[in-house]
């Protein structure tokens, strides 16, 4: 099965901190599309997180802008749990 991936902009963590100057991004890897759903669903039930995708491709950005943290189930793992029925 190929990876699926879904990003977010974190609109409270943007430009301080590590992110200072920059825009945070969070990119979250998924084992299938089914998973990114779900992913998708509980970042977009939170209201700090703007900008949501799923993608097919490992996305990139420039490190000159963006602050980019990459995380998957072993550190993120509520992320990945079905709260809810599915809504889009």
């Amino acid at each position: 099965m190929a990876k699926c991936y879904v990003s977010m902009t974190d609109k409270v963590l943007s430009g301080w901190g590590n992110t200072f100057g920059k825009i945070n991004k969070i990119v979250l890897e998924c084992d299938s599309y089914d998973e990114a759903l779900i992913v998708e669903q509980n970042a977009m039930d939170r209201s700090e997180m703007k900008y949501i995708n799923i993608c097919m491709n490992n996305p990139r950005y420039d490190s000159r802008r963006y602050y980019v943290s990459r995380h998957d189930k072993t550190d993120y793992a509520t992320w990945y749990e079905k709260t809810r029925p599915f809504r889009r």
